[in-house]
This record gives C-alpha cells, structure tokens and sequence, in this order.
C-alpha cells in the first residue's frame, strides 16, 4: 500500500474557494449590479462608504479592491493610496465617472492602481478586469 502524496506547500486553492474582492461605493444600486456581477466569480464584499470600507480592511484580507471616486465622506483615490501602503500586493480599481487626464495620471501612480475604469462600467469589463487583477496579485504574492 502506498502511502499518499504529500501537497507541496504552494499547492493550489481548492476550487470552491473563491477570490475575496471588496466593492466601495455609496449608490446602493450600483452596489447591488456590481455585486451580482461578480459573485459567481467571487467572494463579494460591498462597503457604502470609505469608512465602512476601512473597517472590513481591517478584518479580511482582499486580493481587489475595487472603489468609486467622489463619495460622501471620502475620496475612493486617498482610500486606494493609503490601501497601497498597508496591503501592498491587493489590487487596486477605481470607477470614476469623470477625471481629468492629469488628474488620472497622478491617481494612476500614486495608488498604483491596477486599471481605472470609467462609468458606464460594462460588467462584462468589470469582471475581466477583476479577473486579471487577481491573477497578478497571485503572482505578486509568490513572487514575494
């Protein structure tokens, strides 16, 4: 009888566990869409505020983040700045409806955003997107 194979200690996720993702956003009804859309793909966490946001960052771990510009209460871009300096290889997403190009640049670099995304976001975008951006906070992850 043989005895049974050892797992290598990078051994891949079990299939049924899926990707953490945090959504922030203060329209409940966009909150919902996106939600949905992502949710056979994902372990979906929704926040209505920055504030809101910061606890549960606080609590879970994420691969993405994906969060909204303007919002009573907070900027999404400062969220995202100060989420890059805490947890580094968690990817970040902005949804914006307007911005100017100078403006995105600097958001682009200072919270090492992964992709932005202007709305009207397609959700067929948002979850490709989603998908890429924790393929490569994977990679970043063992890459170390």
């Amino acid at each position: 009888m043989n005895a049974p194979e050892a797992k290598p200690a990078n051994a891949t996720p079990l299939p049924n566990k899926k990707p953490a993702v945090l959504v922030i956003d203060d329209e409940p009804a966009l909150l919902e869409v996106f939600a949905a859309a992502l949710s056979t793909h994902f372990d979906v966490t929704t926040a209505g505020s920055v504030r809101e946001a910061e606890f549960i960052l606080h609590k879970n771990p994420f691969k993405v983040v994906i969060a909204d510009h303007l919002m009573p209460g907070g900027n999404g871009m400062s969220f995202l700045v100060r989420a890059r300096e805490e947890y580094p290889h968690m990817q970040r997403i902005l949804v914006t409806g307007y911005m100017k190009p100078e403006m995105l640049l600097r958001s682009v670099n200072e919270a090492a955003l992964f992709r932005y995304l202007l709305k009207p976001v397609a959700v067929t975008e948002l979850v490709k997107v989603v998908q890429d951006a924790a393929k490569l906070h994977d990679q970043s992850v063992l890459a170390g």
